[in-house]
């Protein structure tokens, strides 16, 4: 069977959404939520909230007097988060960009950041943001993907070789942040606690062309002359025959505001 590059880009919130309910995704956020330690009465910031993925396990875990402050500057996420938090009254959603960060200086207990900082203009700023906004003892998690980790199993080890550069260089504006992550937040005034390397590994086609964009990043590659299509496209169809295997570094640090 041929595979056609070119599938439209997904939704993302639910993209987002789909993601964090498959396998990979429930272990390393209920690990994240796990080291962040939260306790009732806690104050919760998740920066680049998206669609509310874990606005719930949050609040559920800070209790009634606790409070959970999702900020993502996306109107349609938010719309989304907002309908799967409507019956839990200490979540608080908040348009702003994570560059100004809309919260009171020193108040927040625990802060968490997702593969955002990949995407932000500057994350020694949004760093900057989050250290001001925790108090003195606050507990900051931070999850970023390095993209320059990612391997596609293929005969054609060159073309494979040559989409991760691509993704690497035009697709993802701060594709390698995970390997930076523990420098990044010492710099921004945070001392390191934990540091954590997994490697999500795919070995469904169908899921993996869904997750890490193997159709529609190789068809732009081509499109921009990165990569000669006909060589680009019996890669794709290659790797659509099996058996298949993708994977890359996922860093996890946690971090504290002295």
């Amino acid at each position: 069977m041929t595979k056609t590059l070119g599938v439209p880009r997904p939704d993302q919130a639910a993209y987002m959404l789909r993601a964090a309910s498959e396998d990979a995704g429930r272990a390393y956020k209920q690990r994240l939520l796990d080291l962040l330690d939260l306790r009732p009465g806690h104050t919760v910031l998740d920066v680049g909230c998206g669609p509310g993925t874990d606005l719930p396990a949050l609040a559920e875990r800070v209790g009634a007097t606790g409070r959970v402050i999702g900020v993502d500057r996306d109107p349609a996420m938010l719309a989304t988060a907002r309908e799967r938090t409507a019956a839990t009254s200490t979540v608080e959603l908040r348009e702003a960009d994570a560059h100004a960060l809309p919260v009171v200086p020193g108040t927040v207990d625990r802060a968490k950041i997702d593969r955002v900082l990949m995407h932000v203009r500057s994350p020694a700023d949004v760093l900057a943001q989050l250290r001001t906004a925790t108090r003195p003892g606050a507990l900051v998690a931070l999850v970023e993907p390095d993209w320059d980790t990612l391997a596609v199993d293929s005969e054609d080890l060159e073309t494979s070789r040559a989409f991760t550069r691509y993704t690497t260089e035009k697709v993802v504006r701060h594709a390698t942040v995970g390997r930076s992550l523990a420098r990044l937040t010492t710099r921004a005034g945070f001392r390191v606690e934990t540091t954590i390397a997994t490697t999500p590994v795919f070995t469904d086609f169908e899921h993996a062309d869904h997750t890490l964009g193997l159709g529609r990043n190789m068809q732009q590659a081509i499109t921009e002359g990165h990569i000669d299509r006909t060589r680009g496209e019996t890669w794709f169809t290659g790797l659509a025959q099996g058996p298949f295997y993708a994977s890359f570094t996922l860093v996890t640090v946690i971090c504290s505001h002295p």
